[in-house]
């Protein structure tokens, strides 16, 4: 019998990969989007046209501040599994919409819970949570015992839901697991986060489109790896027999200037003659470090990373390149205005 998945935040990084790999399984996939004047799907854009005729790739308009729609979603899918990735998930962002981004955080995982617990107890559910919830105040690897201590509205925000996914799973005997992954990304990150960020104004510069970067703190350290090896970790976290919290992460971390070393390096570029930093890009709260344990998760799950951050780089800035190089296109076509900091056009 074919598996149907429920997934809110479809259209993100996360979701979009989710949904290929549950696709490639054989699920049926439901995703919801929310309705607004500009509906962005490019990265599920290649899922619909292949699969949305067939029935088995399926989006639904709703939000999750809007609680009977997303009740009324999950009544009438009655999925076999529900992934909770919505989210403004911006960390910087969230201090400056901290309403928005603390109730979609809060108030949207509630009602899929309670849905859960009196509609069908047999559905599985699957948190987002965040890495950013343990703060980074120690140079300590984390594990899925480690202290919470959120130093931003998104990160306050994410440790409730993970708070009352545990309370609901021990409560109601519900199969409710949370996953806390540490920072991953991918071509598909948005622009606005910092590796991403990175990726494309190295592209850019070194086709000649761009002649700067800023950038904030650059010896925060992160615990970076590929969102694609990532969401195979969210699959396997609702396979196991009994559901539990997991800490996703490479186990080792890098600072951003290790990062930026490495981008730059690939175009045989040097770093230093292009970046600059600037305070306006600090956030109110520094989360100056952070690296997981991941060995629970290797252990039971039989996951690890299949990516390191070389690779991970490779990908990102191959991706970036191929997108300069249209970009460079249009532009002496007169086709493009520059949207980027600093353009050399």
């Amino acid at each position: 019998m074919t598996k149907k998945a429920f997934i809110t935040g479809i259209t993100g990084q996360d979701g979009s990969y989710l949904a290929e790999i549950l696709l490639e399984k054989n699920y049926t996939v439901h995703g919801t989007v929310r309705r607004s004047s500009s509906i962005n799907t490019s990265r599920i854009d290649h899922l619909i046209s292949k699969h949305l005729k067939s029935g088995r790739f399926n989006l639904h308009y709703s939000d999750l501040l809007d609680a009977t729609s997303v009740i009324n979603l999950i009544n009438l899918i009655q999925p076999d599994e529900i992934y909770n990735l919505g989210a403004q998930s911006h960390v910087a962002v969230s201090f400056k919409n901290p309403m928005y981004s603390t109730q979609t955080g809060t108030t949207g995982v509630v009602p899929l819970l309670e849905c859960i617990k009196n509609s069908n107890k047999e559905i599985k559910f699957y948190q987002a949570s965040s890495s950013e919830m343990y703060g980074g105040k120690n140079n300590l690897s984390l594990n899925e015992n480690s202290e919470f201590d959120p130093r931003s509205p998104y990160a306050a925000s994410k440790v409730f839901a993970h708070n009352m996914t545990k309370i609901y799973r021990d409560s109601y005997d519900l199969f409710c697991s949370n996953g806390i992954l540490f920072n991953h990304e991918s071509p598909r990150r948005g622009e606005t986060f910092v590796t991403k960020k990175i990726t494309m104004a190295v592209a850019r510069i070194h086709l000649g489109l761009q002649n700067k970067l800023t950038l904030g703190n650059l010896d925060a350290s992160r615990d970076w790896g590929y969102a694609k090896d990532y969401v195979e970790a969210m699959y396997l976290i609702m396979q196991n027999k009994y559901p539990d919290d997991w800490v996703i992460a490479t186990g080792k971390t890098y600072t951003v200037k290790e990062f930026l070393k490495k981008t730059f390096d690939y175009v045989n570029l040097n770093w230093e003659d292009f970046v600059e930093t600037s305070k306006d890009y600090y956030r109110p709260n520094e989360v100056d470090f952070l690296l997981g344990d991941p060995s629970k998760a290797k252990k039971i799950l039989g996951w690890e990373p299949k990516t390191n951050i070389d690779e991970l780089v490779k990908i990102m800035v191959e991706h970036d390149l191929d997108t300069a190089k249209r970009e460079k296109v249009l532009f002496e076509n007169g086709m493009l205005k520059p949207t980027w900091e600093n353009p050399n056009v």
